[in-house]
């Protein structure tokens, strides 16, 4: 399988609006981050995780096919904004979202003319399906393995394919996620920025302390800020085995 990270960024994105500092005025295209959000694909398979509100300028830079699935973090806009955009797909049927229960209703509510008994010509078909916590899925030849992590106080979703993990938006997670977390190659987990702790994200130092706890041949950061500072100079800040992640970079597992 292969994971592309179609987006490395936060909320705010990389340049920053209004924002001169040297990463935002950085001619690397490792540091232009889109808001966060990966395409797994086999073969035969394909899902996207999270679709923000860059989804559009992120899909023109993949082949044009089937989504098979779309699985949902959270509800938040910076990772499901972008719903509306996906309606060309709908040209290989109607799309299937994967998602908590408090993230479906979300859904429903801010795409109501989506789910309407009428339904206005050209809006996206969308079928919404709740998910739980360790109730492992088959997206055609991909497994999927839903994972419980806290974003502040909202509980949300991590995702397991195969020997991969992907993470983000989590601050905590509970003593028993760890065994669902064994035998990974790949670890993808959010780090906001070198310091000053967070609310609702792992920054980070704790980042690399839960990576390790997890084991994970490699990880991989991403939700990324601009304070992490040039992509070119901050990874050699990081231990082995840990790189930031940026936006195309594909991932073979």
């Amino acid at each position: 399988m292969k994971l592309r990270f179609l987006g490395t960024g936060t909320s705010n994105g990389v340049p920053v609006i209004g924002c001169d500092c040297e990463v935002c005025r950085s001619a690397d295209p490792r540091d232009r981050r889109m808001r966060s959000a990966v395409m797994v694909e086999s073969d035969e398979s394909r899902v996207l995780v999270d679709c923000g509100p860059d989804i559009r300028s992120q899909l023109l830079q993949v082949p044009f096919r089937k989504i098979d699935a779309v699985m949902l973090t959270h509800e938040h806009y910076d990772h499901a904004g972008g719903l509306d955009d996906l309606r060309p797909y709908c040209r290989f049927g109607d799309i299937d979202i994967y998602a908590n229960s408090t993230t479906v209703k979300a859904v429903r509510h801010n795409f109501p003319y989506c789910f309407a008994e009428h339904l206005y010509p050209g809006v996206p078909k969308l079928n919404l399906h709740t998910i739980r916590k360790h109730r492992p899925m088959q997206v055609g030849d991909i497994p999927v393995m839903p994972i419980g992590v806290m974003h502040d106080s909202l509980p949300i979703l991590g995702y397991r394919f195969g020997r991969l993990a992907y993470i983000t938006d989590m601050k905590t997670i509970d003593e028993e996620e760890y065994d669902y977390l064994e035998g990974l190659d790949i670890l993808v987990v959010n780090a906001l920025r070198w310091e000053t702790p967070h609310h609702s994200h792992l920054i980070i130092p704790e980042a690399i302390d839960f990576a390790r706890r997890v084991g994970a041949r490699q990880t991989y950061f991403t939700h990324l800020t601009h304070k992490i500072g040039l992509h070119e100079e901050a990874g050699r800040r990081l231990p082995e085995g840990f790189r930031f992640a940026y936006d195309g970079l594909e991932l073979d597992f």
